[in-house]
């Protein structure tokens, strides 16, 4: 497939620049920043918070080949005001998914994040799993703007028939640090398995799936993500052993978000002068 990767300069972006092409998928990056040493995928530099830039990358694609999909993992990695988290994950994906929409492209994998239900907690979960089902419960600003760009696809993809895949992230690391992420790591080969099967699964129309490897202390439902071909391979437990205790542990792991919940993560919605 001839995939755009929005985010491919960030840190899940270079894994999956290099891991989707070694999958045989035709990676074209953007990102805000110029093209890293290293990858020598096609390149646009582009804000995509701006839908001017994005149409424009889709006219530049569209006028010399095709995109079959769009991986979105663009966005501000952590906590920043409403308006800015809004901006910077549903604003973003709007832009996307009008041109996806004017273009004719059918499939969004989305870099969404357990912070979206981060306030659920774990204490009470039927069968000791977090379902996917389970209501939205953000814990941060970032969380309400993961949940809100979740609507957005959902909403496109009944309005357009659109096949959206949202990947709700743990913990992405090369190697777990702890306790909370011997539960909820990511390997970076993991992420390029979920990703790949998030692209190749036949018709999911709108689902979310939860980002983690197959790790032994787990307790976030894999089996979604199994029904749409994800099959993680990798087990955090082989780093228990340099996982030292701390006295944040038993807050982390009370509730989805961990350190989300902590209260230096609380701020006022809107930033005043």
């Amino acid at each position: 497939m001839r995939v755009l990767l929005t985010g491919a300069a960030g840190s899940i972006g270079r894994v999956l620049s290099v891991g989707l092409s070694d999958r045989g998928h035709e990676v074209v990056g953007v990102d805000v920043v110029p093209q890293p040493d290293g990858l020598d995928d096609a390149w646009h530099t582009a804000d995509c918070a701006d839908p001017d830039a994005v149409a424009d990358v889709f006219e530049a694609e569209f006028a010399e080949s095709s995109l079959d999909a769009v991986v979105h993992m663009a966005g501000h990695p952590g906590e920043l005001s409403l308006p800015d988290s809004l901006t910077s994950h549903v604003v973003t994906t709007a832009a996307l998914l009008d041109a996806m929409v004017g273009h004719g492209v059918r499939r969004l994998v989305y870099g969404g994040s357990n912070h979206a239900v981060g306030h659920t907690p774990r204490t009470g979960l039927p069968e000791g799993l977090l379902p996917v089902e389970t209501r939205l419960r953000p814990d941060t600003f970032y969380g309400v703007a993961k949940a809100a760009a979740e609507s957005l696809m959902s909403l496109y993809a009944d309005r357009h028939g659109l096949d959206v895949v949202s990947c709700r992230i743990g913990s992405f690391r090369a190697e777990p640090a702890t306790l909370r992420q011997l539960a909820t790591w990511l390997s970076h080969d993991d992420c390029v398995r979920m990703v790949d099967a998030a692209l190749t699964t036949p018709a999911p129309g709108f689902a979310v799936l939860y980002g983690i490897s197959h790790n032994a202390r787990g307790w976030w439902d894999l089996a979604p993500g199994r029904a749409l071909g994800y099959d993680p391979l990798d087990d955090a437990e082989g780093w228990a052993d340099r996982v030292e205790a701390r006295l944040e542990d038993a807050m982390e792991n009370a509730h989805v978000g961990g350190p989300y919940l902590a209260e230096s993560m609380q701020r006022p919605a809107l930033d005043r002068a």
